[in-house]
């Protein structure tokens, strides 16, 4: 008896320290920012580099802001090469939500300069881009595809809701979802590295506003990768604080309405499970007391105690 009582109390001292001994999963992807920001800042718009852990084999979740970004990167010493080799080795292909200028015009500035690799979208992602931008009328053709002559840098490749493909030069995976974003249809995109998952978001409004389904049909797609831990991280934007009207949202989240959205999510889920959940909050929109409303906001709106992430360029992220 003495012996039974004298091995739990040796346990019960040592238990916090083999607690703490225990290895730390290791992170399943890197994610670095090029551009964190909606609205005029030309130097800081949406762009997000992400590969699985141990590689560099990045993809670029849209392209607003390519060049600065990289440069800001290599400034932080988040990649310990030149920026050129970045942008032309590292990057393996762009996966771009929507047309809009903030999402695409790092790419069209920097095609000069970058080497030859894929543009994934769907397809009116795709047509807008062939027929509005890579014409010899507004830059130059250095797609496969549209006016001649057509360079064939850059291969567009559309995506098909529904349907897992391979990205090529990686060994990721992407799926493609539908998203309301007012007047045309932006994309969320979900990427498989082995058994774990990022799931990155372009611009979307709010169900209820864009009178869709939209984030309904993607919440129950994600619920039971969040059930498994599955899914690492998720990438949503919000745009504006809760004083901007509804009507002029144009296609864009609040405060309410991002975390109106997640509580349909934790209906799927439980809210248990939502608890922790790394957010990483995209395309704030200046100006910067816009943004310190929005993040008090969330704050105070966190009731599911989600763990909000707010990118900061140049610098990475590990989940």
């Amino acid at each position: 008896m003495r012996l039974k009582q004298a091995l739990l109390i040796v346990t019960y001292i040592l238990l916090p320290f083999i607690v703490l001994a225990q290895p730390k999963s290791k992170p399943a992807f890197r994610l670095v920012p090029l551009g964190v920001l909606g609205g005029i800042d030309e130097s800081n718009l949406s762009a997000y580099m992400l590969a699985a852990t141990g590689t560099q084999q990045y993809i670029c979740f849209d392209a607003g802001t390519l060049h600065y970004g990289i440069q800001k990167a290599v400034a932080n010493k988040t990649f310990q090469v030149p920026g050129d080799k970045v942008l032309r080795q590292y990057i393996k292909g762009y996966f771009i939500s929507h047309a809009h200028l903030d999402h695409i015009a790092g790419l069209i500035i920097n095609s000069p300069e970058d080497s030859s690799k894929n543009i994934y979208g769907l397809q009116g992602t795709i047509e807008t881009i062939k027929t509005h931008y890579f014409t010899w009328a507004s830059w130059a053709n250095f797609a496969d595809q549209g006016e001649t002559p057509a360079l064939k840098k850059y291969r567009y490749k559309v995506l098909y809701p529904g349907t897992e493909t391979p990205i090529e030069n990686t060994q990721l995976k992407v799926q493609a979802f539908p998203l309301s974003h007012s007047n045309l249809t932006s994309t969320a995109f979900l990427v498989q590295s082995n058994d774990d998952y990022v799931l990155y978001l372009g611009d979307t409004g709010a169900d209820a506003i864009e009178k869709s389904t939209n984030l309904q049909n993607l919440w129950q797609a994600i619920a039971p990768l969040i059930k498994t831990k599955k899914l690492k991280a998720v990438l949503i934007e919000v745009s504006f604080p809760d004083e901007q009207p509804d009507k002029t949202l144009f296609g864009h989240l609040t405060p309410h309405w991002f975390m109106t959205e997640m509580d349909k999510l934790a209906a799927l889920t439980g809210p248990a499970e939502l608890k922790g959940l790394n957010i990483v909050v995209t395309h704030l929109k200046p100006p910067a007391n816009s943004i310190a409303r929005i993040k008090a906001q969330l704050k105070t709106a966190n009731q599911l105690q989600l763990n909000l992430v707010y990118p900061v360029q140049g610098k990475a992220l590990n989940f």
